[in-house]
Formats: structure tokens, C-alpha cells, sequence
């Protein structure tokens, strides 16, 4: 029988094709098959490359088919690569479940680690690059947007997300009226591209700027972690209130605690006290 085969995740450019790496070229180079998310853009770069390599999409839709396949092609000894349209696989792309495959059916996988909008965005943005939480494409819908805004205000940490150009003005308005509008952010619009812009500000100046005049293009918002939250007895009505809100979502105060605990950073016996006092103020 065969060993198992070797997965291999390969970091594309951004947009900028002197970006890709040697290993990414000789990688893709050698394997078997190449899974895509977008073909013709992957066609583009191999050509350039003068490379000729058997292609096959792997995009949100057909994902856990493509895993299928990759298994089995992996147990069979055959070597692949992941590559997205754009930055690192499986980081806000397709790809996650061809790496669990591959995982599953005992064949390694190599990162083959580039271009990565997250980090290119993070280090340019001037905010802290030390502690920060990726929240990938926050929900399209207003209400869940703001929920998981609300759920990181009083994270200590830089805040970075991907959002499209349609919902920009709206996710920055959104971001704006959950965690402040002083709060400090950056907007890198078409990172490594010829129309590459680094726009530093407040968010409700922000705001201002991209809500008549939407910007265009691939966009990373990195946005100011939680920093003195006023006086702790203001800080306390406000987690009062949301506990009050996460246990009448039928969560357990136990739970509750270990939230406000990731969220905020205090220790966890404190939090839960203040969850036993929702709880009795909700009774």
C-alpha cells in the first residue's frame, strides 16, 4: 500500500505577483493536483509561472466534496496543494475541511506560509500588533453584526476583520455605536495593488469619510482593543446588563462567567458573582 500523501498549503499574493515566494513556486510546480478556489485565477498564476498543473476548484459550495476527494487522493499517496484566490487558505477562504481530510486520512500537511492580508493590515495599521483577534467576515445582518461587536468590546486586545466594500460604511457605523467612536482604526483598502490606501483614523471620523464615499476593492479593518473603560462601576452596569442578556439566551451563569471572563479579562469568580446578582435581579 501506498503512504499517505502530503497536503500542502500554499499562500498566494495579495495581488502583487513578486510576493509569492520561491517555496510557493516550486510547490506548485511539483505536486499532483492543485485544489483552487478560483481556477481561472489559479490558470493566470501557473501560466506565469510556466507551470502546468492539473486544476480543480475547491470553493464554499463544493468544499466538503473536494475534502472527499482529497482524502482519497491523499491515502492513495498523491501529493496536492491548496491554494485561495488570494492571501493564506482556510483564513476566512476555503479549506478547512481539505486540512481535516488530509489529517484524517494520516497524510502530512506542510504550510507553505506568504502573503497575509490579516498580518500585512495589522503591522501597517500603527495599533498594537502584540494581542489581537481576528473576526474574520462579521454576519451581513445588523443585528448579528452588532451582537458580535458587542461581544469583543471589552476585549484588551486589537480587533481586525474582513468586510466587503458593499457593507463597509454599515460595519464601520456599526463598530462605531458598539465600541465608541473615539475608538482608533485603520482601513487598508487593495494591500500590495497598484491602488493601495492605508486610511488611519477614529472610527467615527471613519464613518464620516465612507459613508457617501464607499471605498472600493478588497478591504481589513483593524480597529483599537478595549483600553480604561471609565470608572469600574460603569463597566460593571454594562456586564450586569449583558449577562442579563446571555442568561435570558438560556445560557448557564457558569457560562456566562467564563464569557466575560474571555471578554474582559477580570478573573472568573469575580464575574460570576456579578452573573449571581443578574440572575437574582432578572428573578
Amino acid at each position: 500500500m501506498n503512504a499517505p500523501g502530503v497536503l500542502y498549503v500554499v499562500a498566494n499574493t495579495l495581488g502583487n505577483p513578486d510576493d509569492l515566494p520561491p517555496r510557493a513556486r516550486r510547490t506548485l510546480a511539483e505536486v499532483d493536483l492543485i485544489f483552487a478556489e478560483d481556477t481561472r485565477t489559479a490558470r493566470r498564476l501557473l501560466e506565469s509561472l510556466g507551470v502546468h498543473r492539473p486544476l480543480r476548484s475547491c470553493f464554499d459550495a463544493n468544499e466538503a466534496e473536494r475534502a472527499v476527494e482529497a482524502g482519497a487522493l491523499l491515502a492513495e499517496g498523491k501529493s496536492l496543494a491548496l491554494l485561495s484566490e488570494a492571501g493564506t487558505p482556510a483564513v476566512s477562504d476555503p479549506g478547512f475541511r481539505l486540512v481535516r481530510a488530509a489529517i484524517e486520512a494520516g497524510a502530512r500537511v506542510v504550510p507553505i506560509p506568504g502573503p497575509s492580508a490579516v498580518l500585512a493590515a495589522l503591522v501597517a495599521s500603527g495599533l498594537p500588533p502584540d494581542r489581537f483577534l481576528f473576526l474574520g467576515f462579521p454576519p451581513r445582518k445588523p443585528g448579528a453584526r452588532r451582537e458580535l461587536f458587542a461581544s469583543v468590546r471589552f476585549v484588551p486586545a486589537t480587533l481586525v476583520l474582513y468586510e466587503s466594500p458593499h457593507r463597509v460604511a454599515e460595519a464601520l457605523a456599526d463598530l462605531a455605536a458598539v465600541l465608541g467612536p473615539d475608538r482608533q482604526a485603520c482601513l487598508a483598502r487593495e494591500l500590495t495593488k497598484t491602488h493601495e490606501e492605508i486610511v488611519r483614523d477614529t472610527l467615527g471620523t471613519l464613518v464620516q469619510r465612507y459613508e457617501q464615499s464607499r471605498p472600493l476593492g478588497e478591504i481589513t479593518l483593524v480597529v483599537e482593543g478595549a483600553r480604561g473603560i471609565g470608572p469600574l462601576a460603569d463597566l460593571d452596569g454594562e456586564l450586569l446588563l449583558r449577562s442579563q442578556k446571555l442568561l435570558g439566551a438560556g445560557y448557564s451563569p457558569r457560562d456566562v462567567a467564563d464569557i466575560l471572563a474571555a471578554e474582559t479579562g477580570r478573573p472568573r469568580k469575580d464575574l460570576y458573582s456579578l452573573v449571581q446578582n443578574a440572575r437574582r435581579e432578572d428573578a
